[in-house]
């Protein structure tokens, strides 16, 4: 197997470990409350430690990877997160679990944006559409393949397998990594702005904590409004403070380059819906529906069929179209899709619900690849840590805001018809209200160029093949009807 192809696989299975874990855990948090001797809902510090790790130590890594190199620095991010994996199979407190699901967010703070600095220094940009397409899959699978995973190993083994599972799959990553990707490093490495790091990681830890909470019921409205507060102050002392200086851990100047700007923020709208969904399906599949947590998992799996199914396809579609034109109207088709789910209603057959989510994540994969491939269409190569960086931080950000949307949309519906238990009936609304969300990202999209990452996508090699057969054919009519016109004289 070449590079082209090798090189994705290895960053997609540790991408894949990293979004599987995230979602699991949720399944399994009674049995493994029950089994150290608390509740569940402390044991939520468990998912808001590996939040808060995540958005503190991302702004980070682009830093790292230059320093140190990419190969080197991805390879430790998995030796990190598999010694937290080990950690949490081994915890027997709450406090012992949450050091560490902390220092698994800090292996998957370094794992997802290096990931694909590994990806775009070691892959040619005519192949980086087939390669992104793999590498979105892990994205899209892991966050509905974790809950009936989840469920199964807790019912039938122990919850401590749900961690231990990641052994073999890093120790596989750490050995292909080290033999298979070239070890790159900077040659002028930046000096490191730890100012900045400290207003970022403030910022980002305040706001996607806060709005990841929100509607869940976890904290007083009071404190998730301070703690979002205080991210957005943050953050704006951190904007400040990145026009100052030469070497910002977070680039927004990247925003100027009107691929990378479509990208992150239409992206940021598109993946609001996106991030909503493995939040309110499962809710509507199993409080509204009365489906066991695993049947409930095999449905919502459907959507990673469809994902799956995509990767072949990608770089064909988009190399007809063009970024622009595809991603334009798949987000609208995608949306739709979205909205679909909200007709679901106890006497759907389930089969139905299946096809439209099998469908529906074919396009939201189609999507995913263009938005994050088309992201460094003209980013430089001395710029793409930086890069990796932002678009990191703009996903883990668009998750949260999505999760918290949906959450919201559901409370206010349930204020608003002064109910106090959730029904089948209380999710359509807010599935609607995300799937306007994401449509909303057509209008970005819509304002790149028409050349938009030719390049990547070998768009602009088809013109260039066809604009020769017109000419071909050109000539071939002109020669034939002088030959017509000689023959005419002639006769």
């Amino acid at each position: 197997m070449n590079k082209q192809r090798l090189i994705p696989l290895i960053v997609a299975t540790a991408l894949f470990m990293e979004n599987m874990d995230s979602t699991v855990i949720a399944t399994s948090l009674p049995a493994i409350a029950a089994d150290i001797g608390t509740s569940p809902l402390t044991l939520k510090l468990a998912i808001t430690s590996y939040l808060l790790a995540l958005a503190v130590f991302i702004p980070a890594s682009g830093w790292t990877a230059d320093r140190f190199g990419p190969r080197l620095v991805f390879s430790g991010a998995v030796a990190v997160f598999m010694a937290g994996s080990i950690g949490c199979a081994l915890s027997g407190s709450v406090t012992d679990f949450v050091i560490a699901r902390t220092l698994q967010g800090i292996g998957g703070a370094m794992m997802t944006p290096v990931g694909r600095l590994v990806l775009l220094r070691s892959i040619d940009k005519s192949a980086l559409v087939n390669a992104m397409a793999w590498v979105t899959v892990p994205a899209l699978v892991g966050p509905v393949v974790g809950p009936p995973l989840g469920g199964f190993i807790t019912t039938y083994f122990s919850w401590h397998w749900i961690f231990l599972i990641n052994i073999p799959i890093g120790l596989l990553g750490i050995f292909m990594a080290l033999r298979f990707i070239d070890p790159i490093k900077s040659e002028n490495p930046e000096r490191f702005d730890l100012y900045g790091m400290v207003l970022a990681g403030v910022g980002l830890a305040g706001i996607a904590f806060g709005l990841s909470v929100a509607g869940l019921n976890l904290l007083p409205w009071s404190v998730v409004a301070s703690l979002i507060a205080i991210g957005a102050i943050s953050m704006t002392l951190y904007v400040i403070h990145a026009r100052r200086t030469s070497s910002p851990v977070l680039d927004f100047g990247l925003l100027r380059l009107p691929t990378m700007r479509a990208s992150i923020v239409g992206g940021f709208l598109f993946r609001v819906g996106v991030g909503a969904l493995p939040f309110l399906l499962p809710l509507l599949m199993q409080v509204g529906f009365g489906l066991s947590p695993f049947r409930s998992g095999l449905v919502t799996f459907s959507s990673a069929v469809g994902a799956m199914g995509m990767k072949t396809l990608a770089a064909r579609i988009i190399r007809t179209f063009g970024f622009r034109n595809m991603m334009t109207i798949n987000a609208v088709v995608s949306s739709i899709f979205l909205a679909a789910c909200a007709l679901f209603t106890v006497t759907t057959p389930l089969l139905l619900i299946a096809i439209i989510l099998v469908v529906g994540g074919f396009f939201r994969s189609l999507e995913f690849t263009a938005i994050n491939t088309v992201a460094y269409a003209e980013v430089e190569p001395a710029q793409m840590s930086r890069a990796t960086t932002l678009v990191s931080v703009n996903q883990q950000l668009a998750v949260s805001a999505g999760i918290a949307i949906g959450a919201f949309s559901v409370e206010s519906t349930l204020w608003m018809r002064h109910m106090s238990e959730l029904t089948a009936d209380v999710f359509a609304p807010a599935f609607l209200v995300v799937a306007v969300i994401s449509a909303m990202s057509t209008f970005l999209f819509w304002q790149m160029p028409d050349d938009a990452g030719h390049e990547i996508s070998g768009r602009k090699a088809v013109e260039i093949s066809s604009r020769k057969g017109a000419a071909t054919a050109a000539v071939k009519v002109a020669s034939e009807e002088t030959q017509n016109a000689r023959d005419q004289r002639l006769g």
